[in-house]
C-alpha cells in the first residue's frame, strides 16, 4: 500500500475508540521491525522521525527512501504515515518537500500568538499536498532531541484557538512526559483532557510519551478522544536490553555471531514484542 496522510486513519481511530501507535523509527532495523509487525497484526501505524534521527538516517529525503521501499519489499498493505515529530518550522518544510506524509510542527516553545500564526502557515502548505499536520500546546515534559519541557499542563482556550487553524491532530500537555517516568509522577491530568476534547471539537488527540504510562491511564486515555499515542523509549531499551543480553552471552564471539546481521536481530526482535504489545493496548489490531 502506499504511504499515506495519517488523517483518514485518525479519524476512524477517533470515530471507532481505538488509538494508533507513532513508533518512532531510527534505523533500518526499527524500519523493518514496525513494518513486518503492523502488516502481521493489519494494524494501521504512524512511523514517528524526530530531526535528530532523520539526521542520523541521513537526511529527509533518504528516510523516505528507507520507508518507501521497504513498504513494497515487505508487500505492506495496512496504512503507514511517515510522520515528522517535534519538527521546527524550518523542519517542517523540508521534510514536506521530501514526501513525508505527515508532520507534526511543535511551536510550543514560541510565543503563543507565534505558535499560532506559524501553525496556520504549515497547515496551509501541507494541506496544499494532502498531508496531514498536527501542532502542540503546552510542552510535554522531559527532553526531545535535546529540547526539554518541564510537562506544562496546556490552556483550553489556546488548545481552542491552535485547532481551530485546521490542523489533522492535537497534542497537548496533561503531564505526560517523555523517556521513562519517575516514581513521583502526578499521573495524567483528565480534567483538563476532558476539556481539551471538548473545546477542539473532537480533533484526534495525541498522547506524547506513552513508554511508561499506566495501561489503566491509556485506556482510560484513548475512551476520552486520544487517537495516537507515540512510543519511542520502550524500543529503545529493549533493543539495548536484547544487544547487551547476546553481547555478555559471548555469542558474538561464536561462529560469524560478530555479523551485524546477527548481533542485532535479538534487538530487532525486541523491538517487534513492544510493538505488538503496543498495538493490542491501543485496540488497533485488525483494524487496518
Amino acid at each position: 500500500m502506499s504511504l499515506v496522510s495519517a488523517k483518514e486513519m485518525l479519524l476512524k481511530a477517533r470515530n471507532e475508540g481505538y488509538g494508533v501507535a507513532q513508533i518512532n523509527i531510527n534505523n533500518l532495523e526499527w524500519i523493518k521491525s514496525v513494518l513486518t509487525t503492523v502488516e502481521e497484526l493489519k494494524s494501521p501505524v504512524i512511523l514517528g522521525v524526530s530531526e535528530g534521527a532523520a539526521k542520523y538516517m541521513g537526511g529527509y529525503k533518504n528516510v523516505m527512501a528507507m520507508v518507501r521501499e521497504l513498504d513494497e519489499f515487505y508487500n505492506v498493505t495496512v496504512p503507514v504515515a511517515v510522520h515528522l515529530d517535534h519538527g521546527t518550522y524550518e523542519g517542517s518544510f523540508k521534510a514536506l518537500a521530501a514526501g513525508f506524509t505527515s508532520i507534526m510542527f511543535d511551536g510550543s516553545h514560541y510565543p503563543f500568538e507565534e505558535n499560532l500564526a506559524k501553525t496556520k502557515e504549515v497547515v496551509a502548505a501541507c494541506h496544499a499536498k494532502g498531508v496531514s499536520v498536527e501542532a502542540e500546546v503546552g510542552a510535554i515534559g522531559g527532553e526531545e532531541d535535546g529540547v526539554i519541557g518541564g510537562g506544562e499542563i496546556a490552556d483550553p482556550e489556546e488548545c481552542r484557538l491552535i485547532a481551530a487553524t485546521g490542523v489533522d491532530m492535537f497534542a497537548a500537555g496533561i503531564g505526560n512526559i517523555h523517556g521513562m517516568y519517575p516514581p513521583n509522577w502526578k499521573g495524567l491530568d483528565f480534567d483538563v483532557l476532558k476539556e481539551v476534547q471538548r473545546v477542539t471539537n473532537n480533533v484526534p488527540l495525541v498522547l506524547h510519551g506513552g513508554s511508561g504510562i499506566p495501561e489503566d491511564m491509556i485506556k482510560k486515555a484513548v475512551s476520552m478522544g486520544v487517537s495516537k499515542i507515540n512510543v519511542n523509549t520502550e524500543c529503545q531499551i529493549e533493543f539495548a536490553k536484547a544487544t547487551r543480553a547476546y553481547i555478555e552471552a559471548g555469542k558474538d564471539l561464536v561462529g560469524k555471531g560478530f555479523d551485524p546481521r546477527k548481533l542485532l536481530a535479538p534487538g530487532a526482535e525486541a523491538i517487534k514484542n513492544v510493538v505488538r504489545e503496543k498495538l493490542t493496548l491501543f485496540g488497533s489490531v485488525n483494524k487496518a
